[in-house]
């Protein structure tokens, strides 16, 4: 062996390649090979050598020779092992082979010594390169792959349906629904929403819903209600109806529509909501009717505060205007003198 190193360090292939035949070294007869660009014969003797270190040797090698099929036939016996998975994803990615690197990995999935490494790395290689394959990938896969790694490169990739698959199987529930009400083009799916909130930690989420719904699926909001209504706190719920009225009635610019409402709150005792509405549909009320329909229902203390407004703003009318008016007297006094 010693003259076969000797002839390998002087770069004398040939004769090294001999030398270490005839001793069956398989390991550095492989290298030798690789040198010689005898790709094939090289990837035979890594096989009898059976060492990572050949295999590796030998699949870059084949790499930078643009032998792909022989680097992946190198690189199926290096995938497996969890601690070299990195260094072979680098190499094919330093040098830009993204679409050999998913061909490899795909075809390891098979392997009997599959491992999370290789279902989690192909995953985030199809979010970068193949986000189209990534659904599928995950739907098959999502319990052998690590999540929260996978999620973060759905994030970054802008995968906004295979986030909310992935925080749905790690039961994020709150990120899942937060994420379909931030992206409803890409992630909303409504089977999947009225599912995944029935499941959230923080309640609030069920009154965002509700309004997201009144906002983006207005004829479906029915079916979510049915769904949250055992979970929903009704008085705040009917609150939270309420200001969305008002905010209507308020766009509507409709007198008729805001004085209705608030005889709806009259009718329903909810004083509060009626004060509150004074001032959302303020541009629109008649203060005689206002002021009629507190005293009938001996609400005054409520309506307090509008009126005081009312009286504030039209005083400072009529100072205005009281203003205006004696501006002219002292000019034309003295023309005539």
């Amino acid at each position: 062996p010693k003259v076969g190193d000797r002839c390998y360090d002087e770069k004398m292939y040939d004769a090294a390649k001999l030398l270490y035949n005839n001793v069956s070294n398989f390991g550095r007869l492989a290298s030798t090979l690789v040198h010689l660009g005898e790709y094939q014969a090289a990837v035979d003797g890594a096989r009898k050598a059976n060492s990572t270190r050949t295999w590796k040797e030998v699949c870059f090698a084949c790499v930078d020779g643009k032998e792909f099929r022989l680097a992946q036939m190198c690189g199926l016996h290096i995938v497996v092992h969890a601690d070299e998975l990195e260094e072979l994803i680098n190499y094919y990615q330093d040098r830009a082979y993204f679409e050999e690197l998913i061909t490899m990995l795909e075809a390891a999935l098979g392997l009997e010594r599959a491992h999370m490494g290789m279902f989690t790395e192909l995953a985030i290689l199809y979010s970068k390169f193949k986000p189209q394959k990534m659904r599928e990938h995950l739907e098959l896969f999502w319990s052998r792959v690590n999540i929260p790694k996978v999620l973060r490169a759905a994030e970054q990739a802008h995968l906004w349906a295979e986030l909310v698959f992935l925080y749905d199987k790690y039961e994020e529930f709150d990120n899942a629904i937060i994420t379909m009400m931030n992206h409803p083009t890409d992630a909303w799916k409504e089977g999947q929403f009225k599912d995944i909130i029935t499941k959230v930690a923080n309640v609030e989420l069920y009154y965002k819903a509700t309004q997201f719904y009144l906002e983006f699926k207005p004829l479906l909001l029915n079916d979510l209600l049915i769904v949250l209504s055992p979970r929903l706190d009704h008085s705040r719920a009917v609150n939270f109806f309420s200001k969305d009225a008002m905010q209507y009635a308020s766009e509507s610019k409709d007198t008729e529509l805001a004085e209705e409402l608030l005889g709806w709150f009259l009718m329903e005792d909810k004083k509060e909501c009626f004060a509150a509405c004074l001032f959302t549909c303020y541009d629109l009320l008649r203060p005689d009717v206002v002021l009629e329909t507190a005293w009938k229902h001996n609400i005054m203390d409520f309506s307090m505060p509008y009126f005081i407004q009312v009286m504030r703003e039209y005083l400072s009318k009529v100072a205005v205007e009281t203003t205006t008016n004696e501006v002219p007297a002292p000019v034309l006094l003295k023309a005539e003198g």
